[in-house]
Protein backbone atom coordinates (compact mmCIF):
# COMPACT_ATOMS: atom_id res chain seq x y z
CA UNK A 1 0.00 0.00 0.00
CA UNK A 2 1.09 3.57 -0.72
CA UNK A 3 0.45 6.56 1.35
CA UNK A 4 -0.69 9.83 -0.43
CA UNK A 5 -0.41 13.56 0.81
CA UNK A 6 -3.59 13.67 0.54
CA UNK A 7 -4.59 11.19 3.01
CA UNK A 8 -5.60 8.41 0.66
CA UNK A 9 -4.50 5.10 0.50
CA UNK A 10 -3.47 3.81 -2.84
CA UNK A 11 -2.62 0.01 -3.22
CA UNK A 12 0.34 -0.90 -4.96
CA UNK A 13 -0.01 -3.09 -8.31
CA UNK A 14 1.27 -6.13 -6.39
CA UNK A 15 -0.99 -5.30 -3.67
CA UNK A 16 -3.77 -4.80 -5.89
CA UNK A 17 -3.25 -8.38 -7.66
CA UNK A 18 -2.79 -9.71 -4.24
CA UNK A 19 -6.50 -8.80 -3.58
CA UNK A 20 -7.79 -9.92 -6.50
CA UNK A 21 -6.32 -12.84 -5.92
CA UNK A 22 -7.80 -13.70 -2.92
CA UNK A 23 -10.81 -12.44 -3.79
CA UNK A 24 -11.03 -14.64 -6.43
CA UNK A 25 -10.04 -17.46 -3.87
CA UNK A 26 -12.61 -16.70 -1.53
CA UNK A 27 -15.22 -16.81 -4.45
CA UNK A 28 -13.71 -20.33 -5.38
CA UNK A 29 -14.27 -20.91 -1.64
CA UNK A 30 -17.95 -20.35 -1.77
CA UNK A 31 -18.70 -21.51 -5.07
CA UNK A 32 -17.07 -25.10 -3.90
CA UNK A 33 -19.74 -24.94 -0.40
CA UNK A 34 -22.73 -24.06 -2.74
CA UNK A 35 -21.98 -26.61 -5.39
CA UNK A 36 -21.58 -29.21 -2.61
CA UNK A 37 -25.15 -28.08 -1.01
CA UNK A 38 -26.90 -28.01 -4.45
CA UNK A 39 -25.66 -31.31 -4.62
CA UNK A 40 -27.20 -32.44 -1.55
CA UNK A 41 -30.14 -30.76 -1.86
CA UNK A 42 -30.83 -31.82 -5.18
CA UNK A 43 -30.30 -35.38 -3.62
CA UNK A 44 -32.47 -34.91 -1.08
CA UNK A 45 -35.36 -33.56 -2.85
CA UNK A 46 -35.03 -36.55 -5.86
CA UNK A 47 -35.48 -38.88 -2.33
CA UNK A 48 -38.21 -37.23 -1.02
CA UNK A 49 -39.94 -37.38 -4.77
CA UNK A 50 -39.90 -41.02 -4.58
CA UNK A 51 -40.49 -41.62 -0.94
CA UNK A 52 -43.92 -39.70 -1.78
CA UNK A 53 -44.71 -40.43 -5.07
CA UNK A 54 -44.03 -44.54 -4.95
CA UNK A 55 -46.19 -45.06 -1.95
CA UNK A 56 -48.77 -42.83 -3.64
CA UNK A 57 -48.93 -45.05 -6.48
CA UNK A 58 -48.68 -48.30 -4.90
CA UNK A 59 -51.85 -47.26 -2.67
CA UNK A 60 -53.42 -45.94 -5.44
CA UNK A 61 -53.47 -49.72 -6.94
CA UNK A 62 -54.00 -51.60 -4.29
CA UNK A 63 -57.37 -49.16 -3.63
CA UNK A 64 -58.39 -49.59 -6.79
CA UNK A 65 -57.45 -53.62 -7.29
CA UNK A 66 -59.29 -54.24 -3.56
CA UNK A 67 -62.50 -51.94 -4.46
CA UNK A 68 -62.93 -54.02 -7.08
CA UNK A 69 -61.89 -57.59 -5.63
CA UNK A 70 -65.01 -57.65 -2.99
CA UNK A 71 -67.78 -55.58 -1.32
CA UNK A 72 -65.99 -56.73 1.86
CA UNK A 73 -62.83 -54.39 1.64
CA UNK A 74 -64.71 -51.42 0.52
CA UNK A 75 -63.36 -49.53 3.85
CA UNK A 76 -59.69 -50.66 3.39
CA UNK A 77 -59.75 -49.69 0.19
CA UNK A 78 -61.35 -46.77 0.90
CA UNK A 79 -58.63 -45.72 3.64
CA UNK A 80 -55.86 -47.02 1.18
CA UNK A 81 -56.81 -44.72 -1.28
CA UNK A 82 -57.45 -42.11 1.14
CA UNK A 83 -53.50 -42.18 2.25
CA UNK A 84 -52.61 -42.41 -1.36
CA UNK A 85 -54.36 -39.21 -1.94
CA UNK A 86 -52.43 -37.68 0.94
CA UNK A 87 -49.41 -38.91 -0.60
CA UNK A 88 -50.30 -37.58 -3.96
CA UNK A 89 -51.14 -33.70 -2.65
CA UNK A 90 -48.26 -33.78 -0.08
CA UNK A 91 -45.68 -34.66 -3.42
CA UNK A 92 -47.78 -31.81 -5.34
CA UNK A 93 -47.39 -29.20 -2.71
CA UNK A 94 -43.95 -29.97 -2.21
CA UNK A 95 -42.75 -29.75 -5.62
CA UNK A 96 -40.35 -32.08 -4.70
CA UNK A 97 -39.13 -32.63 -8.86
CA UNK A 98 -39.08 -28.72 -9.47
CA UNK A 99 -36.79 -28.35 -6.50
CA UNK A 100 -34.46 -31.24 -7.77
CA UNK A 101 -34.13 -29.82 -10.94
CA UNK A 102 -33.42 -25.88 -9.70
CA UNK A 103 -30.80 -27.61 -7.47
CA UNK A 104 -29.44 -29.69 -10.13
CA UNK A 105 -29.14 -26.32 -12.25
CA UNK A 106 -27.65 -24.27 -8.90
CA UNK A 107 -25.05 -27.22 -9.07
CA UNK A 108 -24.03 -27.05 -12.36
CA UNK A 109 -23.80 -23.04 -12.18
CA UNK A 110 -21.99 -23.05 -9.00
CA UNK A 111 -19.91 -25.47 -10.39
CA UNK A 112 -18.95 -23.29 -13.29
CA UNK A 113 -17.66 -20.52 -10.91
CA UNK A 114 -15.70 -22.55 -9.40
CA UNK A 115 -14.00 -23.83 -12.89
CA UNK A 116 -13.68 -20.20 -13.58
CA UNK A 117 -11.71 -19.20 -10.34
CA UNK A 118 -9.56 -22.09 -10.06
CA UNK A 119 -8.69 -20.91 -13.62
CA UNK A 120 -8.50 -17.65 -12.98
CA UNK A 121 -6.27 -18.51 -9.76
CA UNK A 122 -3.98 -20.46 -12.49
CA UNK A 123 -2.84 -17.51 -14.18
CA UNK A 124 0.22 -15.94 -13.60
CA UNK A 125 -1.60 -12.32 -13.75
CA UNK A 126 -5.51 -11.78 -12.40
CA UNK A 127 -6.89 -8.88 -14.07
CA UNK A 128 -10.66 -7.29 -13.05
CA UNK A 129 -11.95 -8.56 -15.74
CA UNK A 130 -11.55 -12.33 -13.86
CA UNK A 131 -13.44 -10.43 -11.35
CA UNK A 132 -16.31 -9.49 -12.93
CA UNK A 133 -16.65 -12.53 -15.22
CA UNK A 134 -16.86 -14.39 -11.69
CA UNK A 135 -19.10 -12.09 -10.39
CA UNK A 136 -21.72 -12.46 -13.42
CA UNK A 137 -21.63 -16.34 -12.99
CA UNK A 138 -22.05 -15.66 -9.63
CA UNK A 139 -24.98 -13.97 -10.54
CA UNK A 140 -26.11 -16.26 -12.66
CA UNK A 141 -25.62 -19.27 -10.02
CA UNK A 142 -27.83 -17.72 -7.54
CA UNK A 143 -30.41 -16.63 -10.41
CA UNK A 144 -30.74 -20.56 -10.42
CA UNK A 145 -32.43 -21.39 -8.01
CA UNK A 146 -35.48 -19.60 -9.52
CA UNK A 147 -35.53 -20.04 -13.15
CA UNK A 148 -36.30 -22.74 -15.58
CA UNK A 149 -35.02 -25.17 -17.32
CA UNK A 150 -33.84 -24.16 -21.13
CA UNK A 151 -36.46 -25.06 -23.93
CA UNK A 152 -34.70 -27.08 -26.14
CA UNK A 153 -32.74 -24.94 -29.18
CA UNK A 154 -32.27 -22.13 -27.24
CA UNK A 155 -29.08 -20.77 -25.68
Amino acid sequence: MVNSTDGVTHLSPGGLRHRLRDEIGRMKDEATRQRKLAHRRAEFWAKADIALGFPAALLAGTAGAAGLASADVRVPAALAALASAGFAAGAGFLHCDTRRRANKRARHAWASVEARAMLALAQEHVSYENLDDLLERRQAALASYDGEDPQPGSS
